[in-house]
This record gives C-alpha cells, structure tokens and sequence, in this order.
C-alpha cells in the first residue's frame, strides 16, 4: 500500500519535484520545506484551484505577526518555487518589488578585553548544580570557545568529546553550514579551557565517552545544554558582569562570533600584516564561502577604522604633507 503524498493542495505534485531537486543537489532545505508545506495547507485547506496573486496575498496575510524580514524570505522562498514551476507552464510568479522591506540589520556589539575577561570570572564562579555539577567550567569554555574560535552557537551545541583532538590541539567542527566541516587549530587559552572542563568532568566521573556532548548537563531532554539553555546562562552571565549594548539590551550570543573577527582583524593591523591576504584564512577558519561572507563580520566599527587610519598614516603619510611644510614635497 503506497504512502499518502506529503503535499495535497494543486501544487503538491510541482513542490514534491521541486524539494527532491535541491535535496538531490546536497542542500538541507529544512526551513524552506516548512514554508512550503505552510503554502501547500493553505491552498488544499481553501481549495484553491491554482497559486494566483489573490491567494499568494492571502496566504502573506497569516504572517503579518512576523519581522518584514521573515516575510520577505518566507515570499521569496514561495518565489524561487514558482520560477521553477514556469519551466513547466505559464504560471504565477510573486513581484519582488510587492515584499516589504528588510528592516535594518542589528549592529553588532564588539566586546572588549575587559569585557571578555568579567565574563569568564563570571562563569568562573558559576555555583555546581545536580543537573550541571560542572556548571563554571562548562560555561567558561564555552565563553572561551565563542571568543577564540568564532564558532556559531549551533556548532557549539553539537560539539561532542570526539570532536577534540588533545594530541592536536584541534576542534572538529562537523557538517555545519553550507554543509562544510573544518578542522580548527585552537588557541592555547581554547586547549586550556577544554582540558580544564574535561578534568573537571573526570574528577566527578561524568561522561567522558566520545558521544559525550561538550556542554554535558543532566536533563530530561537528554545529555546536553539546549539552544534555549545556553542561552539562558549567556544572558545570566551578561548580566551579572553587567554588560549591556548602549540601548540598553544584551548582546546576543552571535557577537562572540563577530567580536573574534574585529579583534582578529585588529591583531593583523596592529603586527603590520597584509590584511588582504589574511582574509581568505579567516574565511576558512570561520566556515565561509568566500570573504565576501567574513565580510559581514568586520563592521567599520571606530577601533577598526583609528588602525586602518593609523596604517595609512604610517605608510603614506608624508605624501599628504603640505609642499613647503617640513619634511613636505619640495
């Protein structure tokens, strides 16, 4: 007896091509499956005879309570589905020009030294709980791992202690975004932190086994800290160290990660590195594409502009001098 089709609505035959298409070419899809089968609902639940842009508007009307960013990805996603549908047949094809406006990126907080060195006493003194007998030196390689590594927080999350070389001192992070792996050289403040939490976890015999999460804690969900439970403890950690962005929120977990490209950038300006030349190996080691992705993290923040500022001082200076001033062109 053959399965029930996934998609039931006019489009269900046209959509099931499509995901198998893109899941054949190696992506996930996982969020644009779930925009999809949202659409496929709504036009088998109002009997809909085709996808028009009366219906198209309709079904955009159920997801007013979401950020115009999320609209407009959610639209293009229906977008991209009926381009692919047009190889087939005249059909309906959303107007880029109708999505509303992506509201503007929330800029990043880059964390100082300081900053950096309150949050980890912070964590340090992080008080053992019977679900996290590890707690303070769980979260302070985690803080640790985020500012030295500029990993995301769903790579921290799947870390498991297979993944940590100790003869290496490498961290392998698997099939992440872009479905890339990597393996990353860890600094020594990184292979400090992660042997500290491993001891820790060995002296009160906890899981050490290779399938053993990172951030190991004992709970009805299973082994391992959540999403949501990082979460929590980053925000408890803030504002206990009594960090706040200057409109008065906390940073966000994804400002470790852009805090360790400024600061790495910073470094290469301040030792007189060719910073070009540097910004693939950053790519590379934050899990991009391409430099136009690192791109992203370097925002012209004032620290990063005083050291390009300074650089071009340095190097170029005296051919912005004055002619006639001292040590100007004649």
């Amino acid at each position: 007896m053959s399965a029930a089709p996934e998609f039931t609505s006019v489009l269900g035959p046209v959509i099931a091509r499509y995901l198998a298409l893109k899941e054949a070419l190696g992506r996930r899809y996982a969020n644009e499956r779930a925009v999809v089968r949202s659409l496929d609902t709504f036009l088998a639940t109002t009997h809909a005879s085709d996808l028009t842009a009366a219906s198209f508007d309709r079904w955009c009307q159920g997801h007013q309570h979401l950020t115009a960013t999320v609209r407009r990805n959610r639209m293009r996603i229906v977008r991209n589905l009926c381009l692919y549908r047009r190889r087939e047949a005249d059909c309906f094809v959303p107007d880029r020009a109708l999505f509303p406006r992506p509201h503007q990126a929330v800029r990043p907080y880059i964390f100082s030294t300081a900053e950096i060195a309150r949050l980890l006493d912070a964590a340090r003194r992080l008080v053992p709980r019977w679900a996290s007998p590890v707690r303070g030196e769980t979260f302070h390689a985690a803080l640790v791992l985020l500012y030295t590594a500029g990993l995301r927080r769903g790579e921290l999350l799947r870390l498991t202690l297979e993944d940590y070389d100790p003869a290496e001192r490498t961290l392998l992070v698997r099939a992440s975004k872009f479905h890339k792996s990597r393996l990353l050289p860890l600094s020594p403040d990184g292979t400090r932190a992660v042997d500290g939490t491993l001891r820790a976890r060995q002296q009160r015999r906890l899981p050490v086994t290779p399938e053993s999460p990172f951030l190991w804690h004992r709970g009805p969900g299973g082994p391992g800290y959540t999403g949501v439970g990082l979460g929590t403890a980053i925000r408890a950690l803030l504002r206990t160290a009594q960090i706040r962005r200057p409109d008065g929120r906390l940073p966000r977990i994804h400002d470790f990660r852009h805090t360790f490209a400024v600061h790495a950038l910073l470094r290469w300006y301040r030792a007189g590195a060719d910073v070009q030349t540097k910004l693939p190996l950053l790519a590379t080691y934050m899990g991009h594409v391409s430099i136009v992705s690192t791109q992203y993290y370097l925002p012209f923040v004032e620290a990063l502009a005083a050291a390009a500022a300074t650089r071009f001082a340095d190097r170029c200076g005296r051919l912005l001098e004055a002619p006639g001033a001292p040590g100007g062109a004649p």
